[in-house]
């Protein structure tokens, strides 16, 4: 986000246009006819704005009176910086109601005040701090008994039946009693609670119709009385479980915090929170699961997949499409000047659609490496505190249906939705079976056994495999195999850039190793990887030799990349030792079609320890040498890199040594024209008679963590519900970084430059640490 300069270029012919943005750019024909309650955007919100997404990704709407951000940067930017963009209007009524309505507001005492969605700071972090014990994942394990309980006594309800609504007869429900047992609510009036939260939907985010309005208007004053005849309730016994009860205890000790009015205020929001959102988000899932059969029959067979599947479902069609911010400066969001006082709408899900951070993102992929980078919980400050219980109760939603009901089907239908700008969900979701294939009516003990144990928070990289068959195993050099991996039901691979690796799982060793892909990046059927027998070998690569055989089945992670390639360079220098090859032959294919100019220097001890000579020497011609110690051509790395080239950069990978000499030959080379990637890590079992204990600041969270001396980093954010992504934790594959903005960073990893070091910007959580026991502060 920068300040407002002159305008930076409008993707709109400035003479074609008659309708003008308030900062004097033309509309255009698609902004002018945006329209958020039309059928097609409740329908599917990223599909609907996918025209201004790849070409007008901020734009003006007249209709709404709003700006409409679509893409991810831009709306990770604008989370993170709660001070220009203020939340207040998040619970704003989109469309203003009428005098008649507004009276009925009025005679309910209807004065619902800010909350932890739209309040603005410096009062909202004191009172999201005080409030956010109770969504800690060490808290919310305790409400997994009851989740698991309801979901199992409502499919008893209709299990026999070979047809139900989901919506009706389960996700609505089950949600909202979970709900009200976390908020410590009476679990009386549920229909009418039902009604409610409806009401207050349409009310806020919705278009109700001029006729509709007053009736609207009456549901959710009685709601706001409701709320507070339950709040007085819940003062009588403050000690009793539930966040509301846990909020009047803190009332307490910050009276100037927690507030009456606050209290009543949340009381009210907190169970459409919690509830509606849930059932929406898990209704929105079950529908995407089973209209991908495929991803279904997999989380059926396999139910560890479930928590990735949650996350790919909210990213995918989660049922938050877009938040409401205000500027409140002027403001240039995607070159495009915005003043202060504008109202934006930050389309979420669109964000989740985004190709330039989700590769193939409209595919729906269960095993997607990054998928909880979503949005759909929002980001930075005002994240969803409740993210953790609906992951949970999406978790046990799915493992209760794949366990009992794997052969459920949807049934021909047309999907509703109630038109509103920001949350969506199916108001029906019918689905079919055969009762007589009922699993459990030949082993009746499965309606009891849970199958998968849930995971209550982001799900770590190392739970999101993928199966491979493998298709080819050929010899390329002396202890070096290539294997040519596919999808077992011959299905593209994912994509994948120069310099990435997969992990694979050696079987049920318990052993998993990384390797880098090696083939070409457009072959989309395959993943190609080379291993050495190395004789230090812990086990991975003595396995992969002796038990993998052409027709094996075998589970990887990723396609990952920590080591890209720079197309910007005008000169690439290649250095690879022995298996180093790997990802440089990917890298140096790339060169050549670039038109780049490049050179490979291939080393090893000699031609029959090197792998693909033939194929390298074919494609690469003179660009590439061998350089041989048992021949007497050893690389000169000093004479090599002697003179400094401009625009040039040297990518390597192999032995220690090797980059060791790459590194001292490189000194005087531009900062950072050395790119490395290394096999093994140097870090050491933390020792904490040997470390100190630190504070960590997280500017976007508002919250500050201390760190003991016997606790990584990474533990105690994840400790704190912060999401990080994580998944060697050896410090060797760049997955778990974050961006530091102040303090002094001891770094322990293996994957930042030595100028990435220096500027003191990032740091890897799983093993950096900071120098000597001083404050960082992250931005997270």
């Amino acid at each position: 986000m920068n300040p407002v300069s002159r305008p930076q270029g409008c993707p709109v012919a400035h003479d074609t246009a008659a309708a003008r943005a308030p900062n004097g750019c033309p509309v255009s024909h698609r902004a002018a006819a945006f329209d958020p309650f039309s059928d097609g955007y409740q329908q599917d919100p990223p599909e609907y704005v996918r025209w201004a997404r790849e070409q007008e990704p901020v734009f003006y709407s007249p209709q709404l009176g709003y700006w409409v951000v679509t893409r991810y940067e831009d709306i990770k930017a604008i989370f993170r910086d709660n001070i220009t963009f203020s939340p207040s209007i998040a619970l704003e009524k989109i469309t203003p109601t009428g005098p008649e309505a507004n009276e009925v507001l009025a005679g309910y005492g209807f004065a619902l005040n800010r909350t932890l969605v739209n309040e603005d700071e410096p009062a909202h972090m004191p009172r999201r701090r005080a409030l956010m014990e109770p969504f800690t994942p060490e808290h919310l394990k305790h409400h997994e008994p009851l989740v698991r309980q309801l979901a199992r006594a409502y499919v008893d309800r209709f299990i026999d039946d070979g047809r139900a609504d989901l919506v009706d007869q389960m996700l609505w429900e089950v949600p909202l009693t979970v709900a009200l047992h976390f908020l410590g609510v009476p679990e009386e009036d549920m229909d009418t609670l039902r009604r409610y939260s409806i009401a207050h939907t349409v009310n806020t985010w919705g278009r109700p119709q001029p006729e509709e309005q007053v009736a609207v208007a009456h549901a959710v004053g009685n709601f706001w009385q409701y709320a507070g005849k339950v709040l007085d309730k819940m003062r009588q016994d403050p000690d009793a479980p539930g966040w509301m009860q846990y909020g009047i205890r803190k009332q307490k000790e910050l009276p100037e915090v927690v507030t009456d009015s606050y209290l009543h205020s949340m009381m009210m929001a907190g169970i459409v929170a919690a509830h509606e959102t849930t059932a929406n988000a898990t209704a929105n899932a079950m529908k995407l699961l089973l209209q991908h059969p495929q991803a279904w029959r997999e989380i059926c067979e396999d139910p560890s997949l479930i928590p990735s599947a949650v996350e790919e479902c909210l990213r995918h069609n989660g049922s938050v499409a877009a938040w409401r911010r205000l500027a409140t400066r002027d403001v240039s969001i995607g070159g495009i000047d915005i003043a202060a006082g504008a109202k934006l709408l930050i389309v979420t899900s669109s964000a989740n659609h985004d190709e330039a951070h989700f590769p193939d993102a409209d595919l729906f992929d269960i095993r997607r490496d990054n998928a909880s980078d979503h949005l759909t919980f929002g980001y930075g400050a005002h994240q969803c505190m409740g993210k953790n219980l609906a992951r949970m109760e999406m978790q046990v939603f799915l493992e209760e249906f794949t366990r009992r009901l794997p052969h459920m089907r949807l049934a021909e239908q047309q999907f509703s939705y109630v038109p509103n700008t920001s949350f969506r969900g199916p108001e029906h979701l019918w689905v079919e079976w055969e009762p007589a294939h009922n699993p459990e009516r030949r082993d009746r003990a499965l309606r009891d056994i849970a199958r998968a144990v849930v995971r209550i928070g982001e799900p770590s990289s190392h739970a999101v495999s993928r199966p491979v068959r493998v298709q080819r195993v050929r010899q390329v050099a002396r202890d070096i195999v290539a294997m040519r991996l596919v999808a077992p039901d011959g299905r593209p691979m994912p994509r994948w850039q120069p310099g990435s690796h997969i992990d694979v799982a050696c079987g049920d060793t318990g052993l998993s190793r990384q390797y880098s892909l090696c083939g070409d990046p457009a072959d989309s059927q395959a993943l190609e990887i080379a291993v050495l027998l190395d004789p230090q070998s812990r086990g991975g690569s003595a396995w992969m030799h002796a038990q993998v055989k052409e027709g094996d089945r075998l589970h990887v992670r990723g396609p990952r990349n920590h080591f890209r390639l720079d197309e910007r360079a005008t000169r690439l220098v290649f250095v690879a030792g022995g298996i180093g090859i790997t990802p440089i032959a990917a890298m140096a294919r790339r060169a050549r079609e670039l038109g780049i100019d490049y050179a490979l220097h291939y080393c090893g001890r000699d031609r029959h320890a090197l792998a693909f000579v033939d194929e390298l020497t074919a494609l690469h011609g003179e660009r590439l040498q061998l350089h041989l110690s048992a021949e007497g051509s050893r690389l000169d790395i000093a004479a090599l890199l002697a003179t400094p080239q401009a625009g040039a950069l040297v990518y390597a990978c192999g032995p220690l040594r090797m980059l060791d000499a790459l590194e001292a030959a490189t000194a005087h080379w531009p900062q950072d024209s050395l790119r490395v990637e290394h096999f093994e890590s140097t870090l050491g079992t933390l020792d904490p008679s040997k470390e100190q204990a630190f504070e960590v600041e997280l500017k976007d969270s508002g919250l500050t963590l201390p760190v003991r001396a016997d606790q990584t980093l990474l533990a105690a954010l994840r400790a704190a519900n912060i999401d990080v992504q994580s998944d060697c934790e050896e410090g060797l594959c760049g997955s778990c970084e974050v961006r530091v903005l102040a303090g002094p960073v001891d770094h322990r990893d293996r994957v930042l430059t030595r100028g990435e070091r220096e500027e003191g910007q990032r740091m890897m959580s799983c093993c950096s640490r900071a120098c000597g026991g001083e404050k960082l502060v992250l931005e997270l």
